[in-house]
């Protein structure tokens, strides 16, 4: 592949990589590709629209107050998707319960999918970039019937594709099919993602740790350790790690993939299992960071292998660099 591969044309190159599929992921991820291309038309063009800037003043089901861009990207990923025989329901960090598709198109579809529509969306009003997470698995139900609750309370080892798209300096949609991690960027002038970023590799080592250190005196002991050890000499580059810190989930994990670091939200006294969502944020990001050499846990368990028993569920955090997650961990278990 050169610089110039497509995203389309690269996902059908890759088509031998699942026979069973005979083009449906290659239909998905066109749908996800169409939406992601007309939210950031609208991210672009937020700080011009009042009617896309500021809140709804709503909450959501997580008791965060809606931005009217996570309304606005949240039906745009429910229209591409509904509208492809491939999908038979959604579930969404803004909606209470799934949206099962009923259409006998939709019904005889073989995917479900979990999307956190628009990540990092208190940031809007200050453009700091924001993105997409989003997560697909094989159903569990018969085929021609309503999608249910059990499609989507599967754990992460069961995903079938995962990617995110951030909006930043530049759109980049990166995404896994559990045959390595490919990004691509978007030109803009033309409308069209171009393979930028060939078969991620996160390095096993890095400098970077990302963690919201207000929460420091909420922190379990072993994680205020770790944090002790990336802020001295002791640790694998024998200067202290740089703190780098956003905000925004899709942000700060793009940057520690390409650069090398690590992401944390732990529990705190006030939320023992933290605040990041299983399903939508913390599955996609882990099978991603997986295929490219890297690690998530809770700190107790790789996160993949936990067995969802909720749609909001939410678990402590770790993910990054092999080395790196792997120390947090000790530090935990010590």
């Amino acid at each position: 592949m050169n610089r110039f591969t497509t995203l389309g044309e690269f996902i059908i190159s890759r088509q031998a990589d699942f026979p069973y599929a005979k083009g449906e992921l290659s239909s998905l991820l066109s749908a996800i590709r169409l939406a992601a291309k007309v939210v950031n038309r609208e991210v672009n063009r937020a700080g011009l629209s009042h009617d896309i800037l500021g809140s709804t003043f709503q909450q959501n089901i997580q008791g965060e107050v809606q931005q009217k861009l996570d309304v606005y990207a949240n039906e745009q990923f429910i229209i591409a998707l509904q509208n492809r025989g491939e999908v038979c329901g959604l579930a969404s960090e803004e909606n209470e319960d799934i949206i099962a598709f009923d259409t006998p198109l939709a019904r005889s579809g073989k995917y479900v999918i979990m999307i956190d529509p628009l990540d990092g969306s208190s940031n809007i009003d200050v453009n700091v970039s924001i993105g997409t997470i989003f997560s697909v698995y094989r159903r569990k139900t018969d085929i021609g019937s309503l999608a249910t609750l059990e499609d989507f309370l599967q754990p992460g080892v069961e995903q079938v594709a995962a990617g995110y798209i951030i909006y930043g300096s530049s759109t980049m949609l990166v995404y896994t099919t559990g045959h390595g991690v490919h990004g691509f960027t978007l030109e803009p002038s033309i409308g069209t993602f171009f393979l930028s970023h060939p078969n991620i590799k996160i390095p096993e080592d890095g400098t970077i740790y990302s963690v919201n250190e207000g929460n420091f005196n909420s922190f379990e002991e072993g994680i205020k350790m770790y944090i002790q050890h990336c802020r001295s000499n002791e640790n694998a580059s024998g200067k202290p790690y740089s703190a780098r810190y956003i905000g925004s989930l899709v942000a700060d994990f793009h940057r520690n993939l390409l650069k090398g670091g690590i992401y944390m939200y732990p529990g705190t006294i006030k939320d023992p299992n933290g605040k990041l969502r299983l399903l939508y944020e913390c599955n996609p990001l882990a099978f991603i960071a997986e295929q490219a050499g890297g690690l998530a846990s809770t700190g107790k368990q790789r996160v993949m292998e936990i067995q969802p028993t909720s749609l909001h569920q939410r678990v402590p955090y770790l993910v990054g660099s092999k080395n790196m997650v792997n120390k947090v961990v000790e530090f935990i278990n010590s």
